[in-house]
């Protein structure tokens, strides 16, 4: 009996014991959160009662050569709800769904939520958001917030890009400079009570945002208008399927213009064209929108055809393969090996010097030029030009050369790629290297990107590109320019002529693959004044109807344009067009 008496004893005291060492614990464990981590856990109680709201910053605009803001931001409102501070809730929904067009049931389901914050609507126009912010509706938050938005809609759009629904660039120069003209986002912080609501008479801690980077661009918004207006004239009196046009200054790569015909509106970018059939299906609805956004100058690559003559007879010269005064023979043809390949003029030009070859865009005479080279020598200044590579132009999506290997080029590839066929390039390359034979042989890096600059002023990023000296002689470059001003003055290019001006070029007429399909791309590169160019244009006509002929309808359209820069440049018209200056370099 007294055993089990002592057992009992021994059980309660071990219990007490226990109890001891629970209590013990617990309030060495409650010491330790109060003293040593109390920081931690009272950071944690506020982030709990703390509600954030993002308060986006000013994207950068975007500046041309004059100071015209091309793109910039209006101020919309952001309207959003948070349940557990919504006081009416009917009243909400009938307020919002009336003041926003929306339906009453979609609202509803937003405003009955029970999450920390709901948005009902973004891109709401300011003077509708400051009108929401009259019925004073507890629980909905008004928050001032942009929209990109650009004041010439289709200028330059494919070029300039646009941002998405989080102000983010997506193509173009708004994305190639994302990191210049984002800014930085601020907060709205508010405290709340445990049921979420907000404290009365407790203050707004704000981190305010930073403005992004102002872009400044080569772009010229007068000279971007004249090349769309020429481009627009030429699609609708031509028929064709697209008309890019590039301006650019040959002698540091500033492009002033880059047109691609016909245009978007950047102000709403997923608007397809209303001649466009309606998509089956939201894939097919995607890649139309990626064909209209797409810019054919720097991300397609086609065959250019006699405009590449140009290359051909620079390295020829440089090789010192061929001189100006060097006779030839176009029956109108030229057979190699089992190939017999044609000049454009069936019955020939018969006995030409080299000068006149080029001027008469003798496919005869340039392939004999690339045969006196030998593929070897050729294949050299292919890459000594800088054709292999990009031109590294600050956009994205830039498309390589498609080249013939080295070793697997003969005779008949060397022949048709030296009359500018059976490889295919860009617009954007095909300019560039012309830039770079005319402008006394330097390789200029295309850009449009000149300075970021920030919103006070203060900060001034410049931007640099490379530039690749001496790729062919300066003697060698002021041949090609005499030559190409003969192509203008007396042959196949006279249509681009203007009356006191000097100017050079070079016409061609390309046949899209497959041949059987008989479609065609015209096209004429020029520059002016030739003997010190200051601007060099590319046109590309994309399928014309009828007459196809570069030097018939691609030249003049490229003497117009030029007729209306060259004064606004301050480039004045001679008093009398001479060449006599010229030194023959044998």
């Amino acid at each position: 009996m007294n055993s089990n008496k002592t057992h009992h004893r021994e059980k309660i005291a071990l219990l007490f014991f226990l109890l001891f060492l629970a209590v013990t614990g617990l309030m060495g464990r409650l010491i330790f959160l109060m003293v040593y981590r109390s920081e931690h856990y009272s950071a944690m109680a506020e982030d709990l009662h703390q509600r954030e709201r993002t308060i986006k910053a000013a994207r950068g605009n975007i500046i041309d050569a004059n100071g015209t803001v091309i793109a910039t931001n209006r101020t919309v409102c952001t309207i959003s709800v948070i349940h557990n501070q919504i006081r009416k809730p009917d009243e909400v929904v009938e307020i919002l769904s009336r003041e926003l067009g929306l339906k009453p049931e979609e609202v509803r389901k937003k405003v009955e939520k029970y999450s920390s914050r709901e948005i009902i609507k973004t891109n709401v126009d300011k003077a509708l958001g400051d009108q929401i912010r009259t019925y004073h509706l507890a629980g909905v938050k008004v928050d001032e917030d942009y929209k990109r938005y650009y004041p010439y809609d289709t200028l330059a759009s494919t070029v300039l890009g646009f941002t998405g629904g989080d102000n983010q660039g997506i193509i173009g120069l708004e994305v190639k400079y994302e990191e210049y003209l984002k800014g930085q986002n601020g907060k709205i912080l508010t405290m709340s009570d445990a049921a979420g609501v907000e404290i009365e008479n407790e203050a707004e801690d704000r981190i305010e945002p930073v403005a992004g980077q102002d872009l400044y661009i080569s772009l010229d918004v007068n000279i971007q208008r004249y090349c769309e207006q020429a481009a627009y004239q030429t699609l609708e009196k031509k028929g064709a399927k697209r008309v890019s046009i590039i301006a650019m200054n040959p002698q540091n790569g500033e492009i002033m213009a880059m047109v691609n015909a016909p245009e978007f509106n950047l102000n709403d970018p997923f608007a397809l064209s209303a001649d466009i059939p309606a998509p089956a299906s939201e894939k097919e609805r995607q890649n139309l929108l990626n064909q209209m956004w797409r810019n054919p100058c720097i991300n397609d690559t086609y065959e250019p055809g006699s405009t590449f003559k140009i290359v051909t007879a620079a390295a020829g010269l440089e090789a010192g393969v061929v001189r100006l005064e060097d006779r030839f023979s176009c029956p109108g043809f030229r057979i190699v090996e089992d190939r017999k390949i044609r000049c454009h003029k069936v019955g020939g030009h018969g006995s030409e010097d080299f000068l006149h070859g080029m001027m008469n865009s003798c496919n005869p005479v340039l392939i004999d030029v690339g045969q006196r080279l030998g593929v070897d020598q050729y294949y050299k200044y292919f890459e000594q030009f800088g054709l292999k590579g990009k031109t590294g132009i600050d956009l994205p999506g830039e498309a390589s050369t498609i080249m013939h290997k080295k070793d697997n080029m003969g005779l008949v590839e060397l022949a048709t790629v030296s009359f500018g066929q059976s490889f295919q390039i860009t617009p954007m390359q095909l300019i560039t290297t012309a830039s770079s034979i005319v402008n006394g042989g330097n390789r200029v890096t295309p850009h449009f990107g000149l300075k970021a600059v920030t919103s006070d002023g203060k900060g001034v990023h410049s931007f640099d590109y490379p530039v690749k000296e001496g790729i062919l002689s300066k003697e060698t470059s002021e041949t090609m320019r005499y030559i190409l001003e003969q192509v203008v003055a007396e042959g196949s290019g006279k249509k681009a002529g203007v009356e006191g001006f000097r100017i050079g070029g070079k016409t061609a007429t390309s046949e899209k693959l497959p041949r059987s399909l008989k479609k065609y791309i015209s096209s004429f590169i020029g520059f002016a004044p030739a003997n010190d160019p200051k601007v060099i244009i590319l046109i590309t006509i994309d399928e014309p109807e009828g007459i196809y002929y570069g030097g018939t309808i691609a030249a003049p359209v490229v003497g117009d344009i030029f007729k209306n820069i060259l004064p606004y440049l301050g480039i004045d018209p001679e008093e009398e067009k001479t060449v006599s200056s010229f030194r023959i370099y044998s």
